[in-house]
């Protein structure tokens, strides 16, 4: 099994720095590879969610335990 942890870690950072549109975020991460679950991973672990909201799709937020992620490896998520 591959070490994906870099490719969750630079997906959380991306959304750390603003929401994003669920649909910007499948566009930007999706990926052909059923071995590459950078997505459902970020939302399994419990980095991400998808809040619903007026954006058709809703969108895409960085949790609590993701931002801890984020500083525990070196990334400090900007404030928001």
């Amino acid at each position: 099994m591959q070490n994906i942890e870099p490719l969750i870690l630079d997906l959380v950072e991306w959304v750390a720095k603003e929401p994003r549109a669920y649909a910007d975020v499948m566009d930007a991460w999706k990926t052909s590879c059923p071995r590459l679950t950078v997505w459902e991973d970020a939302i399994d672990n419990g980095f991400l969610i998808r809040q619903r909201c007026d954006t058709p799709g809703g969108r895409v937020v960085v949790t609590q335990t993701g931002r801890t992620f984020l500083r525990n490896k070196g990334r400090l998520p900007l404030p928001h």
